[in-house]
């Protein structure tokens, strides 16, 4: 069963046509990867997904409609997003926080939301981070730390933008041990092809503004 479609997506940005009719759909526990050139619109596309960019076209989640900014509002606790570039989702003071953040938005009592904070921080290894202030961060903690929070929000799907780049070997690894055990959809859009190699999902290729399977 589909969890999450898009037909006839166009996007059009400073007079361009970024996005050319695109269709996809992804069902209940599906990982599928997204490649292709820089500017070929696959961050767009993600991006337009989530509500955040004007289109034409459908998008569904569970076979409804999303249309207006309240529906995507609606389904932003159960779709996650990944960004490209981590210092544009960190916000709060320390990792703790970041990681709280989004259940307590939830509206779980405190109780919960430290037992989710605290799996998420050994799941990721990141229990050396708590109390250490997200812009003091490296680039791969940045990166991983961004990858925990979504998974605080237990989303159905989650949308990955280049997640890997600037990992070491060890949190890498840590990623790749999370995509496989994972009962999310996964969208991950990479370049890494060791990724792609080790994992072996299904790929798609976006060029100049359409997707089409490998």
């Amino acid at each position: 069963m589909e969890v999450l479609s898009v037909e006839n997506l166009k996007v059009e940005l400073e007079g361009r046509e970024v996005l050319k009719g695109v269709n996809f759909s992804i069902e209940y526990g599906e990982k599928v990867f997204i490649t292709g050139p820089n500017g070929a619109g696959k961050t767009t596309l993600l991006e337009t997904v989530m509500g955040f960019i004007p289109f034409t076209g459908r998008i569904f989640y569970r076979g409804k409609p999303l249309e207006s900014e309240r529906d995507f509002e609606e389904v932003r606790g159960r779709i996650g997003y990944v960004f490209q570039n981590p210092d544009d989702q960190l916000f709060a003071p320390t990792v703790e926080e970041e990681l709280a953040f989004a259940p307590l938005v939830k509206g779980l009592k405190r109780e919960e939301v430290k037992r989710i904070v605290e799996t998420t921080l050994r799941e990721f290894e990141i229990e050396h981070l708590r109390g250490k202030p997200t812009y003091k961060l490296s680039g791969g903690e940045k990166r991983i730390v961004s990858v925990a929070c979504v998974v605080t929000m237990d989303p159905e799907v989650i949308l990955l933008d280049e997640p890997t780049t600037g990992l070491d070997r060890k949190r890498w690894n840590k990623l790749v041990e999370f995509f496989e055990e994972t009962e999310s959809s996964l969208i991950v859009v990479t370049h890494d092809t060791r990724l792609m190699e080790r994992l072996g999902w299904k790929r798609f290729v976006m060029e100049d503004g359409e997707l089409r399977g490998e």
